[in-house]
């Protein structure tokens, strides 16, 4: 199992690069190719991924976190690395995770190669094991504001609002709210006060 590699870039591809570790090139998929220079020196956390058909593909990350972003995101069904790499490259990891805590299937479903009713799978498919992610101590600069989403999604379940009145809730929070720094108790008010109206 390769857990990291450490190297010179040789070159700059479309979605991946070519990392030179002891005269061996070896090609890598990327999320964001754009991020990397020929010449530098760079440590990827590494991904070894199996295909029947194409054997192995080499993937890195500049962290962790995208690492683990990746790998939640290719366990689900359906789902596949180049997909994975999509959701990466137009979201980031932490933009994703939020999606998935806070339920926007909108902005989901924006990523190429994921249409509305993938979006939706996933979220219902991911939104525990992101949660376990966040757990197991996963650093995440926006980590307060995106346990906010998580804990107003719920506290609406609990008090047994429907799926789609809790999606109308978070999409009308995410469109008005501005300051992504906003208190909980302040947050929880506005969705109360949106349900309330739309009775």
């Amino acid at each position: 199992m390769i857990s990291h590699i450490s190297g010179t870039i040789k070159s700059v591809l479309e979605q991946a690069i070519v990392v030179e570790i002891g005269g061996i090139g070896l090609q890598v998929a990327v999320p964001q190719e754009s991020l990397f220079q020929l010449g530098n020196c760079v440590t990827l956390h590494a991904y070894m991924h199996w295909n029947q058909e194409n054997g192995p593909s080499l993937f890195g990350f500049t962290s962790e976190l995208e690492k683990a972003v990746f790998l939640v995101v290719i366990d689900c069904s359906g789902i596949g690395p180049k997909i994975g790499l999509a959701v990466l490259g137009s979201l980031g990891a932490e933009r994703f995770i939020e999606i998935i805590q806070s339920g926007d299937e909108r902005a989901l479903s924006k990523v190429s190669g994921i249409g509305p009713k993938k979006a939706e799978q996933m979220i219902v498919h991911l939104k525990h094991k992101v949660a376990k992610l966040l757990d197991k101590g996963i650093k995440v600069t926006g980590s307060t504001q995106i346990t906010h989403w998580q804990n107003i999604q719920e506290v609406l379940e609990s008090l047994n609002y429907s799926r789609p009145e809790i999606s109308a809730t978070m999409s009308h929070l995410r469109e008005s709210i501005a300051d992504s720094s906003i208190p909980f108790d302040n947050l929880m008010r506005k969705a109360l006060g949106f349900l309330a109206k739309n009775k």
